[in-house]
């Protein structure tokens, strides 16, 4: 029990956890979709035993992975890897994989497909989970993997959409655990066998592997992930065409009113609404509802069928505009809503120019920019991208 009084121990813990929110929500998504056509008296049971299954599974991967971490050298490839881990976690997904199974009505099956995904979707959770775990100095790793994983997996599977939905509007959150990958791959680096253990090939140079030195290639790591991150989505940023001429001056005929469910997007809409009984002649006013639905991972869609996953998109995007559509029938405004998949600033960007619209008017939480920019707000994504004037109504 003295472990529990150590807080090397804790702090191991807490990255652990973190390490598997981050990177196991595509697995919730998984067993969502795979359990999503049993009956509802089954359904409860399909996710309770396919998560089981794949904790049994996932124990005993990392259970290997840290055997396997003794071997010189391995930690250094290990390290590699979780470095490009965390690149990936900060570069946004743009594939759309290729679907290949579908979601069983069979209670085993859909087990079998949650165990399955889990297997080949948990490489990079056991590897960042055994590197966490090993380089913490703990005689208890897997204690502390075993502890790690059965406190984060409910809320993976339980919280999933909170911990999505809570990633979606903090991007930092992603940005910091990428960095914390890269914190675990400098320090695992500077503790492998071959570095710092004399009698393992003798005439290599050797690494006093001190604290300070842990610590000071942790930060390198981490730096490291974030700086190729943002080198990598700065090449990917396509440069917006020239806008065409505006139209003239209080021409304003097309609004395009991006929401997401949130109280700011239902305060928007109420917005909308108000700045149309208060024009002349207010049907000259076409309004446009738009929901961008963040995609699921190329890992994901490889083990979900195109048509559970349109059916995932559909009840997402159907969710989220349905506090708008309320106010907007109940005010017995016309609209045509719009539903689309996508990076979300990217793509309320790109529907504005496809519709020719005059505004994008949005919710806001009411940061300013320098703290909108730092935690990555869509409504500063999309004001940099849009050719149109955009309102944020707090």
């Amino acid at each position: 029990m003295e472990m529990l009084a150590s807080t090397e121990f804790w702090i191991a813990v807490g990255q652990i956890i973190m390490i598997d929110i981050l990177l196991g929500g595509d697995n919730a998504v998984v067993i969502a979709l795979a359990c999503r056509k049993l009956p509802a008296h089954q359904r409860r049971q399909g996710i309770l035993w396919g998560t089981a299954g794949a904790i049994v599974l996932r124990i005993v991967l990392i259970f290997f992975a840290l055997k396997l971490l003794a071997i010189p050298f391995l930690k250094i490839v290990g390290a590699l890897l979780l470095i490009w881990i965390g690149v990936k976690l900060l570069v946004p997904e743009h594939e759309d994989g290729h679907a290949s199974i579908e979601g069983s009505d069979r209670l085993w099956g859909a087990v079998k497909t949650v165990i399955l995904a889990d297997f080949v979707m948990s490489v990079d959770n056991v590897i960042a989970i055994a590197g966490a775990a090993e380089t913490s100095g703990s005689v208890h790793s897997m204690a502390l993997v075993i502890f790690g994983v059965l406190v984060s997996i409910p809320i993976i599977v339980w919280g999933s959409q909170m911990v999505i939905k809570l990633m979606d509007r903090f991007p930092i959150i992603i940005t910091l655990g990428g960095m914390l990958l890269g914190w675990i791959a400098g320090t695992m680096i500077v503790t492998d066998p071959a570095l710092v253990n004399p009698d393992i090939m003798p005439g290599m140079p050797k690494i006093a592997a001190t604290d300070a030195v842990r610590y000071g290639a942790g930060v390198v790591g981490a730096l490291l992930v974030l700086a190729i991150g943002k080198l990598m989505i700065a090449r990917e940023v396509v440069p917006v065409p020239v806008a065409a001429a505006p139209r003239a001056a209080g021409r304003l005929r097309r609004i395009l009113l991006a929401v997401d469910g949130s109280p700011p997007s239902a305060r928007a809409t109420q917005h909308v609404i108000e700045m149309r009984r208060d024009l002349a002649d207010a049907t000259a006013l076409d309004l446009h509802l738009l929901h961008v639905q963040r995609p699921v991972s190329g890992d994901v869609s490889s083990f979900v069928a195109s048509r559970s996953l349109e059916e995932y998109y559909k009840e997402q995007n159907e969710q989220a505009l349905a506090p708008a559509r309320k106010l907007l029938d109940e005010a017995r405004v016309p609209y045509e809503a719009h539903e689309r998949v996508g990076s979300p600033a990217e793509s309320i960007a790109k529907e504005a120019r496809a519709l020719a619209c005059d505004l994008i008017i949005m919710g806001t939480r009411g940061h300013g920019p320098p703290v909108s920019a730092l935690l990555g707000s869509v409504a500063q994504g999309t004001i940099e991208h849009a050719q149109v004037p955009v309102m944020l109504v707090k």
